[in-house]
């Protein structure tokens, strides 16, 4: 375990912060709430590529749209039928 997760884990802190990892938050199949993203790659009404520092996220479903984008949010609202790494 790197030195950084050892002291996150340690002091009991939130990883999306310390370690520059994404958080995301599904509600139910119309939502996705992605925090601590890199950049937004590839959207259309059907795919949605976010970069993050895990790795590339690709949300796939139906009438797709970006409702909110900030510098470090996405929500993302749709028929979503899959989250892949």
């Amino acid at each position: 375990m790197k030195i950084r997760e050892k002291i996150t884990t340690a002091l009991t802190l939130p990883k999306e912060i310390t370690l520059d990892m994404p958080l995301i938050v599904m509600m139910g199949r119309d939502e996705l709430n992605v925090e601590n993203y890199k950049n937004l790659i590839e959207f259309t009404p059907t795919i949605i590529r976010v970069k993050t520092a895990t790795g590339l996220l690709a949300i796939e479903g139906t009438a797709l749209q970006l409702k909110q984008i900030t510098a470090e949010n996405l929500l993302i609202t749709g028929q979503i039928s899959g989250i892949h790494w």
